[in-house]
């Protein structure tokens, strides 16, 4: 049985990270290769024991990440808004599934789970997850690295586009560091266990009051 053998590698493995949050599509993708990295990634958090964090559906490249950290013997925690359960939840859901009555709920309570972040492939919603955090590190708010799993240059684009905002002077070179970006996961996870946060500050340890009054949960133990 696979849980016995990751037992026995699991103490050869250390991790400045308990839990990694991962963003990423209720779609698989056309491409195999999205499936595979899904899979590589969640054997990786096993590896290194660290529990996920995710958004809670059972299908697509969530529900392939997931299904590999729970059989890896890891922790799962979905968190899910109630709204999209009937779309995003199929069937068996495995680990702890944790129902809130929003977006914005569930990205405050994955993000406070969480002390790093990666993104898979995925569509608006994985992007829109990915660019709240880095704005989140940008700010100060939070020094979690944030990863891409940039598998086979699905995120190429996105690098190129921010690029070029540093080159017209939206993004400063030390924003533009935040993003850790590699093709494998291995890879990745080494990049972000190094990484070092280089951001200016600007909002530095906030404690979310702006955030409550506009409706948001955010608790002030995101930026632990």
């Amino acid at each position: 049985m696979e849980n016995p053998q990751q037992q026995q590698r699991q103490p050869l493995m250390k991790s400045r990270f308990r839990r990694v949050c991962v963003f990423c599509g209720s779609s698989p993708g056309k491409n195999p290769n999205y499936q595979h990295a899904a899979v590589q990634l969640g054997k990786q958090l096993v590896e290194r024991n660290i529990d996920l964090v995710y958004g809670g559906g059972s299908i697509g490249l969530m529900g392939l990440i997931s299904q590999a950290v729970y059989d890896g013997g890891r922790h799962v925690l979905g968190v899910i808004p109630k709204t999209l359960m009937p779309r995003e939840i199929t069937g068996e859901t495995v680990g702890e599934v944790r129902a809130v009555s929003g977006m914005h709920q569930r990205k405050a309570e994955m993000a406070r789970q969480a002390d790093a972040f990666i993104a898979l492939p995925g569509g608006y919603g994985t992007l829109e997850e990915l660019l709240e955090v880095i704005t989140w590190a940008q700010l100060g708010i939070h020094d979690k690295p944030v990863g891409l799993l940039n598998v086979d240059g699905y995120y190429n684009s996105l690098l190129s586009f921010i690029d070029k905002a540093v080159d017209e002077g939206f993004v400063t070179p030390a924003a533009r560091h935040i993003i850790v970006s590699a093709h494998t996961a291995h890879e990745l996870m080494c990049k972000l266990e190094d990484y070092e946060a280089e951001h200016s500050g600007v909002a530095s340890k906030l404690s979310w009051e702006m955030e409550q009054q506009l409706g948001y949960t955010i608790k002030s133990d995101i930026s632990r």
